[in-house]
């Protein structure tokens, strides 16, 4: 921690998780297929991004390289966020939110294969059986959700591998400027997707006024706004508070939901407790690394949060 964190900072930090908890409430209200409201996010924030970083004073100029690993980088953010609305509108947003907090095993998984000198411990063992454990039972009660849940998972893998990846590719360069070129990544997987997700044969549909807000809102606030506001944060918090506070996404995107949409968020006991037990593994594990890294070198801190979605 750099500096001394105030209560402003607080506020900010659940801010920002409040912002990406809304989400998948978000993407439920919303008319437009899932694919199209990746690509209307995505090349809005985009803007919303390359106007801050002429604001921050920030070049977009970047080397053909390496704008090019930035932006395919941002396919999987693309990928990520077209099967993260595929799981609200399959599901439904508690669904959606109880699978993407297994992104931190797909993490501990994924990291070996990009970094040699990563290996898996027996905590992040541990993790995963308790992980597998919970998904399994969220599978067998809510077995209607299977679709979503699936769609679900497939968001917290795709997103885990952006994270490894995007780890091993940071630079100096200016998060809007890097944001800006993953937005427009992730536009392109929108594009390159839309034909193969077809509505009733309609390519593109119109926006009609409340997904205007929603996407304004989701693209400059829940994406840019949110981000500028964690990076920030992160400057004067350590990466550790910042990832335990992460977690309280899915609560946070839970219990809107639930208080939005009422009955149709109303899941089994046996989902909460799943839910449950997911969520508690993941706060409690970067307790259990700091512990064990003050106690053996080879112990590494949790991964970094993604910021996404």
């Amino acid at each position: 921690m750099n500096q001394h964190v105030s209560m402003r900072d607080w506020i900010q930090l659940h801010l920002v998780i409040l912002a990406w908890g809304i989400t998948g409430v978000l993407g439920k209200i919303m008319s437009l297929p899932a694919v199209e409201v990746v690509i209307w996010r995505t090349a809005l924030a985009a803007c919303g991004l390359a106007v801050l970083a002429t604001f921050l004073r920030a070049s977009l100029r970047l080397a053909p390289a390496m704008a090019l690993r930035f932006i395919g980088n941002g396919v999987l953010v693309g990928a990520h966020w077209i099967l993260f609305f595929l799981s609200v509108r399959l599901g439904n947003v508690s669904v959606c939110m109880a699978a993407l907090p297994t992104t931190m095993l797909w993490c501990s998984l994924l990291e070996p294969l990009f970094d040699r000198n990563k290996r898996i411990s027996k905590t992040e063992l541990l993790t995963g059986v308790l992980m597998v454990s919970s998904v399994w039972l969220i599978f067998s009660v809510e077995f209607t959700h299977w679709q979503g849940f699936a769609a679900g998972l497939g968001a917290a893998f795709v997103g885990a591998l952006f994270a490894v990846i995007n780890k091993r590719i940071a630079t100096t360069e200016h998060f809007a400027v890097i944001s800006c070129y993953q937005m427009i990544g992730a536009c392109l997987a929108g594009l390159i997707a839309l034909p193969f997700f077809a509505d009733g044969g309609t390519l593109f549909h119109k926006p009609v006024t409340r997904d205007v807000f929603s996407l304004l809102v989701l693209s400059q606030v829940c994406t840019v706004g949110a981000y500028a506001a964690y990076i920030h944060v992160l400057r004067r918090m350590s990466v550790f508070t910042v990832n335990v506070f992460y977690n309280l996404e899915p609560i946070y995107g839970i219990i809107l939901a639930a208080l939005i949409f009422g009955d149709t968020e109303r899941m089994s006991t046996g989902f909460y407790i799943g839910t449950g037990i997911i969520l508690a593994t993941v706060i409690v594990l970067p307790f259990v690394n700091r512990r064990m890294s003050k106690k053996t070198a080879n112990s590494t801190d949790p991964p970094a949060a993604s910021g996404l979605p």
